[in-house]
């Protein structure tokens, strides 16, 4: 069994290497969500451990994170 923040760390690597082409609006809404869960289960450990390499990934998931929203408000509506 590996170690829960292990498990968290792989799930942000591969949330950080979503491709973001081709992206429809539900699964930007999706994959928003699941980034703002990676960032809050990361942040429960952090609190505990204080380790900078947890906060480095929480910082690169919520850039991630930020980048699919900006796409789901700028979506004209035709």
């Amino acid at each position: 069994m590996n170690n829960p923040v292990e498990d968290l760390l792989t799930q942000a690597e591969a949330y950080e290497k979503l491709a973001m082409s081709h992206m429809s609006t539900s699964d930007r809404v999706k994959y928003s969500r699941e980034g703002k869960a990676i960032v809050l289960a990361i942040n429960e450990i952090y609190k505990e451990s204080k380790d900078p390499d947890l906060m480095d990934w929480m910082k690169r998931v919520t850039v991630k994170k930020q980048k699919i929203e900006k796409r789901i408000k700028s979506v004209p509506t035709v």
